[in-house]
């Protein structure tokens, strides 16, 4: 068996998802797309994204499962979902998951929340 580093599996992840840049998300929210912000806890203390929904990448996959008892209404397979975490491996892999349980329209913010801040976009304490 060949193993990888995880490096190598967002790299594969990205090469198969698509990766929306800062002003492109910015764009898709105006347009009614639901973002989904997958950090911790910690990491949300320092800022989100206003309007994103908190899914903790440990919970997602059952946050997004709309036969779990922990489904969030606001996760639904047919609309178009944007994930982000704080530089794009997390929801560049979380973007695969979400497509195995059917949703069917998912991107993710490349380079994550660090990339939205670094092209000054809003954030939200």
């Amino acid at each position: 068996m060949t193993t990888q580093t995880a490096a190598q599996l967002v790299q594969e992840a990205k090469r198969q998802i698509e990766n929306l840049s800062p002003d492109q998300v910015q764009a898709e929210l105006a347009a009614g797309a639901t973002l989904v912000d997958i950090r911790d806890a910690p990491e949300r203390a320092q800022g989100c994204i206003a309007g994103a929904v908190h899914a903790s990448r440990g919970m997602l996959e059952f946050y997004a499962d709309p036969s779990s008892p922990a489904h969030k209404p606001e996760l639904d397979p047919q609309r178009r979902v944007i994930l982000h975490c704080a530089s794009g491996g997390r929801s560049a892999l979380a973007v695969l998951s979400l497509r195995a349980l059917g949703y069917v329209d998912v991107a993710h913010l490349d380079g994550g929340i660090k990339a939205w801040q670094a092209e000054g976009k809003p954030i939200e304490s």
